[in-house]
């Protein structure tokens, strides 16, 4: 009596066992479709508002090139002086990226693990 007894506790067991574990992966899937879908979507605002200001910048970049035209009297000169003016704003985003870096692992690690 005793023997079925501990039979039964034991497959009771084994079904709970299961039952955790089959809850368990789901939760888990959920958990990355979630951080997955949040990604996805902040990378797709990422690229729309990058398209929208680079559009937006390329209009009145080509309107300072051609305002130091008419100053300097050099088509390409005002090119050239627009063109360097980008090219100092890379270089200081490039030397605080750690602090970009920063940002961003902290944003993406509170979306993960809230």
């Amino acid at each position: 009596m005793a023997f079925e007894e501990l039979k039964q506790d034991l497959t009771e067991a084994e079904v709970d066992v299961r039952s955790y574990l089959e809850n368990s992966a789901e939760y888990l899937k959920l958990k990355v479709f979630k951080v997955l879908m949040g990604l996805v979507t902040t990378m797709a605002q990422g690229f729309l508002i990058a398209a929208i200001v680079i559009l937006a910048l390329f209009i009145p970049s080509l309107g300072v090139s051609l305002a130091l035209n008419e100053l300097l009297g050099s088509l390409y000169l005002g090119f050239i002086i627009t063109g360097a003016f980008y090219i100092l704003i890379t270089i200081i985003c490039f030397v605080f990226r750690d602090s970009l870096n920063k940002s961003l692992l902290r944003k993406f690690s509170k979306l993960y693990f809230d």
